[in-house]
């Protein structure tokens, strides 16, 4: 059989399957790499003695976001004061949840600082 035995539409596609074929293997899917989004991420009571006095500050907190999403590792970098809104802030991000980092598809574990800042 010669091409021009067949329709308009077969020959288009006797030679746009075998491109398109051919692009795809040559082209494989780009795997997106991504850092950790949030979900749920309340923010922390104000200590109600620090609210009384009127004291303002901040926590520099790091924490682990595991490939579930869920936080752990959670560890105080610096406070300002000192002993007054850690507590309060290691509590709040303890609560949150984030869609996981992801590395070549999967997620993966991540490591994240953060600044929390206690202002009336």
């Amino acid at each position: 059989m010669r091409p021009t035995d067949f329709s308009p539409l077969a020959r288009s596609l006797m030679f746009a399957l075998p491109l398109a074929f051919a692009f795809s293997i040559a082209s494989p899917a780009i795997a997106v790499a991504g850092p950790a989004t949030p979900i749920k991420t309340d923010p922390p009571n104000y200590p109600q003695e620090a609210a009384r006095r009127g004291t303002e500050g901040f926590v520099e907190i790091e924490f682990v976001i595991g490939a579930d999403g869920k936080v752990s590792g959670v560890n105080v970098l610096d406070a300002q004061p000192v002993r007054v809104f850690e507590r309060e802030a290691v509590s709040a991000v303890r609560r949150w949840t984030f869609n996981p980092a992801t590395e070549g598809g999967a997620a993966v574990e991540s490591r994240v600082k953060r600044r929390i800042d206690f202002k009336l």
